[in-house]
């Protein structure tokens, strides 16, 4: 038999064809795996990617945007996780949040739902509102008036809401929206956040619940901390399309958003 025939007979042998689809099957699979733990690595250890849902930190985040939040900013805890089912208790190589960060938590009253919101309490703060200027320890955050916030409505209306920078004691600064100083939560008792735990609040401070509203948020444990919220990578205007009609993007994204810093 000649080296040609023996080839022809390798080739047309029964199974074989079998045999090279089940490999082809095997490999793929291998790669999907890989490509999946991968991602889960990088989802649960450094970036995970969230979307805004709600008006509550308007100016500074709109609906429609989307961001990376850094997980390994405040450490990890078992809701760095999916579905909050890692292995830790408690929170291991912790960092300290700074006043004026942008923070996704997961929501103390059942700690499933993610919120995101401004860090403006740390653990033994005594945060109080007064005619909707922030308090800490006894003494008012700076704030400036600056440029009102514009909505434009499709009827051709525009509505100006008054904006304030303000200033941290660490010198973080950022724009609040505040309609009115005499809101339902723009005076309030003092708050003291105890050992542990945060105060978090909107930059749209009277259409954001947060820690303010102590049934319905409260002060949010460390534990519950999922990650610091660093830049924008995509960012749509819902009212002009839906994300996944991606013919209308050209007039419906935020151009000026894309990869933007979180402020």
């Amino acid at each position: 038999m000649t080296t040609s025939s023996k080839t022809l007979e390798k080739q047309n042998k029964p199974g074989g064809g079998a045999q090279d689809i089940k490999s082809e099957a095997i490999e793929l699979g291998k790669t999907i795996a890989y490509a999946i733990g991968i991602a889960l690595v990088l989802r649960i250890f450094l970036f995970q990617p969230f979307n805004i849902p709600s008006g509550s930190m308007i100016p500074n985040l709109l609906v429609g945007d989307y961001l990376f939040v850094s997980k390994y900013s405040y450490g990890y805890s078992r809701h760095s996780f999916p579905l909050s089912l890692g292995p830790i208790d408690g929170r291991i190589f912790e960092s300290t949040p700074k006043r004026g960060d942008v923070a996704v938590f997961k929501l103390p009253r059942d700690g499933r739902t993610d919120y995101i919101k401004r860090v403006v309490g740390l653990p033994g703060d005594k945060i109080q509102m007064r005619s909707g200027v922030m308090y800490i320890n006894g003494a008012p955050v700076k704030r400036e008036r600056v440029e009102d916030y514009i909505i434009r409505r499709p009827s051709g209306d525009v509505v100006r809401s008054p904006q304030f920078r303000e200033t941290m004691p660490n010198g973080v600064s950022y724009i609040v929206r505040e309609e009115t100083d005499l809101g339902a939560k723009d005076n309030t008792g003092v708050y003291e956040v105890p050992a542990g735990h945060y105060f978090m609040m909107g930059d749209n401070r009277d259409n954001s619940k947060d820690s303010r509203f102590l049934s319905d948020v409260g002060y949010v444990p460390a534990e519950n901390l999922v990650g610091k919220a660093q830049r924008m990578f995509f960012s749509i205007d819902g009212a002009k399309t839906d994300w996944w009609t991606v013919w209308n993007w050209p007039v419906a994204v935020r151009y000026g958003r894309l990869l933007k810093a979180v402020e």
